[in-house]
């Protein structure tokens, strides 16, 4: 393993100042590793996508946002980096979406198997009055009174606990609902666990990556004032 490491350092860009930053293509801006994307040339020469980090080869990092994707395929900043020719095509950017977006449902539907997940408009209700909840989850396409009602809750009771909160509005209704397995998801809160937090963080990425903040995303706190809150 350490033998690896070595041999991916050495084919890495140089880390920046305190050995973990690295350096976006397009942007030119040093940057925690997770608020980029790695890529990596396949073996035909088109440019793939490293969401976990784990393809053989140099690496090229990248800005996780929609829109810096799209000015670094457009600038060619691939081919530049790895010094050949390679392809990156268009679609890369929504290719690029499509994959967070599994992996955030996937994450999801491996916390409700663990146990994680309660359903239900009332059953999230009592959730989150215990107190229990680390995370609150509604379709995108949720009625906008009901899914404020549970978001003032949510943020009220938290407060009162001095407890961090995460909501998570990326995702309809429909894929809430395929990803667990049951008819009409629109609101869901997770409770404590691994895979409840590393859905949190798969849901954060894939709205970081849409909204173009490396600094907030989904999974963020709860606004005390959510009237103006759109999804």
């Amino acid at each position: 393993m350490a033998d690896r490491r070595r041999q991916y350092d050495d084919a890495e860009p140089a880390a920046v100042s305190d050995g973990r930053l690295r350096l976006c293509a397009a942007t030119r801006e040093a940057l925690d590793p997770d608020a980029l994307i790695r890529f990596v040339a396949g073996p035909d020469g088109d440019i793939v996508p490293d969401l976990a980090r784990r393809l053989p080869g140099r690496g090229v990092w990248v800005t996780a946002s929609k829109d810096v994707l799209a000015r670094a395929v457009k600038a060619n900043v691939f081919a530049k980096s790895l010094k050949r020719n390679v392809r990156a095509d268009s679609q890369l950017p929504d290719r690029v979406e499509q994959l967070l977006e599994k992996r955030a449902l996937e994450a999801l539907a491996i916390a409700n198997k663990a146990g994680l997940v309660t359903t239900g408009f009332q059953q999230v209700d009592e959730l989150l009055e215990s107190g229990t909840a680390v995370g609150l989850v509604q379709g995108a396409d949720a009625a906008e009174g009901g899914r404020e009602k549970l978001q003032r809750k949510f943020a009220a009771v938290a407060r009162a606990k001095g407890q961090k909160t995460a909501l998570v509005t990326s995702l309809s209704t429909e894929q809430l609902s395929l990803a667990m397995g049951r008819s009409n998801v629109v609101h869901a809160a997770l409770i404590q666990g691994g895979a409840a937090q590393r859905f949190l963080n798969e849901a954060e990425r894939l709205e970081r990556y849409r909204s173009g903040s490396v600094t907030s995303g989904a999974a963020g706190d709860v606004p005390e004032n959510t009237s103006n809150l759109k999804v």
